[in-house]
């Protein structure tokens, strides 16, 4: 398993409970600092201020490492417990009622003894402040909260893997998983055993649901050369059933063909009816529901919802359905890029601020919610989706699925795991306070 570069982590910010259900204190992790491992009796103990909310000397905390817990003078008198370099060391503050949910800007002093340094050059000292979210553990209301893997792209295959990617995805109190088929399953389409078995141990370990497989069809897929052609139907029928059938055998409920398009405003392909209908009765047969998703700029009210809703209508399946993106209600921009000028870009980057109450005319068909965005701050305030009337909308419509977080940000490494961390407090916030 991989960790974040920072000292502190962001994952497993929590707070703490006895026996008895009362909150105790909170728990932080650290990465071991050092280029190596190093024998747990050289710890010389971690200083942790949380804001104003507290502020505890270093040899307060307690110390976790290799399953067991600590006091910092039984880490003295111990030997053979290790702090190794692939493993972080969980600390635990005793706090009474623990820490409000939210961003905190948590500090800390972490001192390390190295007996090749001189002695009046001791202890090493390691100083680093960062805001992180404590996850929530407030109320849901009637939605269930998941993430999609595409979250940590470009941090997905770099500085992190499968396993940490669950991991992190558990931490905020999520139970669903979506993922990209071609972007996570190694050895797509046709994945080894040994995968397949990794795969369904990590939902067990970290107890996720599979919730929505990501496909294409990719109708430009022989688009070049004197041969050039479209993809017919009956091609594209074949693409997105192979992926009906590994979604299913995943475990996933939903699959999501991203269809190829013939307009700035993403009009699908012709050949997507065909390619649709013919896979409906496989679908059924799977259970699996098929759901395009209606993406900026492409609002809710528009040709391409009207055609998908009247496919449902004529065939009466019940294996085809929406996928609302929340993008679509962005109405504030997004930051310009480093040395991005304005122009440069399509005005859909803008927001096409698409009227939540939309929501109400196509409630019935939607299946799933791909909760895009692009940045939180650290007053837990998105930059660019008004979450507050989106979700009401949801709520007021029956809605009652997945709130798939999406995160399309900065993609700078690790960043994308506090967004992750900080949109799921603030759904839940939001959700929270409506009537």
């Amino acid at each position: 398993m991989l960790l974040e570069r920072d000292i502190l982590q962001a994952t497993g910010f929590r707070n703490v409970r006895d026996e008895t259900g009362a909150t105790t204190g909170f728990q932080i992790r650290l990465r071991m600092p050092s280029y190596r491992g190093m024998a747990a009796s050289l710890i010389d103990g971690v200083a942790v201020r949380v804001g104003d909310i507290v502020d505890v000397p270093a040899e307060v905390p307690l110390w976790t490492l290799g399953g067991a817990t600590y006091t910092l003078q039984q880490l003295w008198d111990g030997d053979g417990v290790r702090w190794p370099l692939e493993e972080a060391a969980v600390v635990t503050v005793p706090l009474a009622g623990g820490l409000p949910d939210g961003i905190h800007e948590v500090s800390i002093e972490l001192r390390l003894r190295m007996s090749y340094i001189p002695i009046e050059h001791q202890p090493s000292t390691y100083r680093e402040t960062r805001h992180i979210t404590l996850t929530s553990d407030r109320d849901g209301g009637p939605f269930q909260y998941g993430v999609s893997l595409y979250s940590y792209m470009t941090d997905f295959g770099t500085v992190l893997d499968l396993e940490t990617a669950f991991r992190h995805v558990a931490d905020v109190g999520a139970t669903g998983i979506e993922i990209l088929g071609e972007g996570h399953v190694a050895g797509y389409p046709t994945p080894s055993t040994a995968w397949l078995d990794r795969w369904f141990e990590l939902l067990d370990t970290y107890r996720l649901e599979p919730t929505n497989y990501g496909s294409w069809i990719d109708t430009r897929l022989h688009s070049s050369g004197r041969n050039a052609r479209d993809l017919t139907g009956a091609e594209g029928a074949e693409i997105l059933q192979r992926d009906l059938r590994l979604a299913k055998q995943l475990g996933f409920r939903f699959v999501r063909p991203k269809i190829g398009v013939v307009s700035s405003d993403l009009v699908p392909h012709p050949a997507w009816t065909e390619s649709v209908e013919r896979s409906l009765d496989l679908a059924a047969e799977l259970d699996v529901i098929i759901c395009p998703e209606i993406h900026s700029p492409t609002p809710i009210k528009h040709e391409v919802v009207d055609d998908y809703i009247d496919l449902i209508e004529r065939t009466g399946t019940a294996h085809f359905g929406l996928l609302l993106d929340t993008g679509i209600f962005q109405d504030r921009p997004i930051a310009l890029r480093p040395g991005e000028l304005p122009g440069q870009r399509p005005a859909f980057m803008d927001g096409i601020a698409v009227d939540p109450a939309d929501i109400a005319d196509i409630a019935k068909y939607v299946v799933f919610i791909q909760a895009k965005f692009h940045d939180i701050d650290e007053n837990l305030d998105d930059q660019q989706i008004p979450w507050e009337p989106v979700l009401r909308a949801l709520k007021d419509s029956g809605y009652t699925g997945y709130l798939s977080s999406e995160y399309e940000g900065v993609r700078d490494p690790w960043r994308s795991i506090e967004q992750i961390r900080r949109q799921h407090s603030l759904l839940r916030r939001v959700v929270a306070g409506l009537d």
